[in-house]
């Protein structure tokens, strides 16, 4: 099952995704700058093979839920999302104002 829902922070919004999968689940909150997700997500590809894209995106592992993203610190971010005043500690919800 996809499940998506609209997130308001502070008056901005932002798209959750949540993708049930066989023994994992993927989740995402994004805007129109760039995202955050659970552990699924390569940092390390993002900042390595796909550099050239310049993607904003962040990363927290051991999160369940949506609400779990946006009160995780994050693990890793990319060189762009530094670049944006994202750092690896921030919460979700911190990182994704910072992306307005």
């Amino acid at each position: 099952m996809v499940y998506t829902e609209t997130i308001d922070l502070q008056g901005h919004l932002f798209t959750a995704v949540t993708v049930h999968l066989p023994k994992t689940t993927l989740l995402t909150i994004s805007n129109e700058c760039g995202y955050i997700m659970c552990g699924a997500l390569d940092v390390g590809l993002l900042n390595e093979k796909l550099a050239d894209r310049k993607i904003i995106a962040g990363r927290a592992v051991g999160v369940r839920t949506i609400d779990d993203l946006l009160k995780a610190p994050l693990e890793s971010v990319t060189y762009e999302a530094k670049a944006c005043g994202i750092e690896e500690g921030m919460t979700g919800e911190e990182a994704l104002l910072k992306m307005i």
